[in-house]
């Protein structure tokens, strides 16, 4: 089991990803749109990040929760935000609809330590 926090401004969308999270097993903690206190989180496994969100420039994320990978996701008719948050450093980016299908295996991988397959 990780400990994980994502970041998924959009509600429905982000109950759909902490519900499949929690279906296979991870501690979820679902931020909304405004940027959280970071330290009240305590230690992370995985950050998970909507990069289209509009308060928080996703892309700065990487590196502000010590030890946590990161894995972002995009619209698909934004490949310059893919291109952005793979050049600040994010351990793995996909597509939304990518995220939908297989967010819980994405996250699983990264946490046990896994390399991403590839940063799509």
């Amino acid at each position: 089991m990780a400990r994980v926090a994502a970041l998924v401004p959009d509600l429905l969308f982000g109950s759909k990803v902490q519900a499949a999270l929690q279906a296979a097993g991870h501690d979820v903690a679902l931020l909304g749109a405004e940027p959280p206190d970071w330290s009240a989180l305590g230690p992370l496994d995985v950050l998970v990040v909507d990069l289209t969100a509009d308060r928080v420039d996703g892309t700065q994320l990487p590196g502000r929760v010590p030890g946590a990978r990161t894995l972002g996701f995009f619209a698909h008719v934004q490949p310059e935000v893919r291109d952005r948050a793979l050049a600040a450093g994010f351990d793995q980016v996909v597509p939304r609809s990518r995220m939908a299908r297989e967010g819980a295996g994405l996250v699983t991988r990264l946490a046990e330590g896994g390399s991403p397959k590839e940063a799509l």
